[in-house]
């Protein structure tokens, strides 16, 4: 491809994508394939010969297309948001035509310094503290591996990297049972092993129950165990629980043990001066992940470490052979020594557009509302005399069930209301479970989300139930 024909189809495939974002509301949210539909249409083997661009263009629309859930649609509430936005994607042209691997500063200082200061941005915005220093990971789960990793290495005088399993054997790892299954997965793949995991029922309020980490802690010691590494959560997946951060930050100080904070949801909402509450006792963390790609506008993936001790944590992925050492090493930052990569993509880029293009006062009121529709939703909900709001909202997140009167087996009933909604295609939603109640969850934060697509969300809701009700 030469460049006249790039320039072309590069003007083609950005007004593609403008028109999907003008256009996306027409289309159904979820995919409406069935398992192996595009694989018996892709060719088995690659063309020997070169395909026109135009076939290819033809083949996004007739061939993947119809296979894609549309994340960036104003009707998804499953999940977490993961909301694009335009400054973000024409970073990411940016990024892809600038094919920089920026591994270390002098494979591109630009990207290592735009990094280092949209993160010094970032953590002032989010009002963390000083001391904090920030790192651009893929995801929240190779940020929170990447946390597991410099807990066991601190924790064992870093002879984990010298010794292997022998040394890590003894370590114990704590999380709530609301924790995301990222929590348990970095703990697997550090090495601690899941025999080791401890997952710590929660209270009445969602969060990890206090005198159960501190009895677990002391029998893990009395077996002569070593705790390292303990998770509070901010905004748990399922239910929007929140840990105590100040409570488990003195228990960790009190036996040393590191402490990584999962807000990668709920940190975006740090932001908000009122939303801060939930790092009340921050100072007591050694790491926290927020994930930008979440509800920031920063197109996936884009997942952000702050972690307190630099040189505790680096030491834990340092390895310096001779074709990585410039004549600057040691006097700048190298990124490749703050994590498992060696190369990095250049996505400071995209959220440094967002940030800039959006500035910080328009993405809090993006939140805001976020917020507000959530709260409105749920006491709408929770005023039907035949359904139930069973939690929230947390922040942006609620759960709910359909209960009429006479209804005798009401998990069922909500296992045919979610699976009518979602094959419906006018919304969609996914399940979760309070107390042992099949649940509706709904999640809150889309780009273009207006009281009006909650309203119609909220209708079409009504109408599924009450044709279930009229049918069963």
């Amino acid at each position: 491809m030469d460049s006249e024909e790039f320039r072309r189809y590069g003007h083609e495939i950005v007004d593609w994508i403008a028109r999907y974002m003008d256009e996306i509301e027409h289309y159904p949210i979820r995919a409406r394939t069935s398992p192996g539909d595009l694989l018996k249409a892709l060719p088995t083997a690659a063309p020997e010969t070169p395909e026109s661009m135009d076939a290819i263009l033809a083949d996004m629309d007739r061939l993947i297309m119809p296979g894609l859930t549309h994340w960036q649609h104003p009707m998804f509430f499953a999940y977490f948001p993961s909301i694009s936005s335009p400054p973000a994607v024409l970073a990411e042209m940016l990024t892809a035509g600038l094919g920089v691997n920026g591994m270390m500063w002098e494979t591109s200082p630009a990207a290592t310094e735009l990094e280092t200061r949209v993160l010094e941005w970032l953590r002032d915005a989010l009002g963390l503290p000083s001391d904090f220093e920030g790192v651009i990971q893929d995801t929240a789960s190779t940020s929170t591996l990447c946390a597991a990793l410099a807990a066991r290495e601190r924790t064992l005088n870093y002879r984990g990297l010298e010794d292997g399993g022998a040394a890590i054997a003894p370590l114990t790892a704590y999380g709530s049972i609301e924790a995301h299954s990222s929590v348990e997965k970095a703990v697997l793949l550090c090495g601690i092993g899941r025999a080791h995991y401890r997952a710590i029922p929660t209270g009445a309020d969602g969060g990890l129950d206090l005198a159960v980490l501190k009895a677990t802690i002391k029998a893990d010691l009395e077996l002569g165990h070593i705790p390292a590494f303990c998770v509070a959560t901010l905004g748990a997946t399922a239910l929007g629980g929140f840990d105590d951060l100040k409570a488990i930050g003195a228990i960790c100080r009190d036996h040393n043990i590191w402490l990584h904070v999962d807000a990668a949801w709920a940190g975006s909402a740090l932001l908000l001066p009122e939303q801060r509450w939930m790092i009340a006792g921050i100072e007591a963390a050694d790491s926290m992940v927020m994930n930008p790609h979440k509800w920031l506008r920063t197109t996936v993936d884009c997942s952000v470490l702050f972690v307190r001790d630099v040189g505790a944590y680096t030491r834990a992925f340092t390895i310096l052979p001779e074709y990585l050492k410039t004549a600057e090493t040691g006097q700048v930052t190298d990124y490749r020594d703050w994590g498992i990569a060696l190369g990095r993509r250049f996505r400071s880029l995209k959220l440094w557009f967002v940030l800039r293009r959006y500035g910080l006062h328009e993405l809090r009121e993006m939140i805001r509302e976020h917020i507000r529709l959530a709260a409105a939703m749920a006491a709408t909900i929770d005023a039907h005399p035949d359904f139930e709001l069973l939690i929230g909202p947390r922040l942006a997140l609620f759960a709910f069930r359909y209960c009429p009167a006479g209804a005798t087996d009401t998990d069922a009933l909500n296992e045919a209301l979610l699976s009518t909604i979602n094959r419906d295609g006018t919304l969609y939603l996914t399940r979760a479970k309070v107390d042992g109640k099949m649940a509706i969850r709904w999640s809150v934060g889309q780009n273009n989300l207006t009281a009006q697509h909650m309203d119609k969300a909220w209708t079409r809701v009504q109408d599924i139930a009450g044709d279930l009700s009229r049918t069963s």
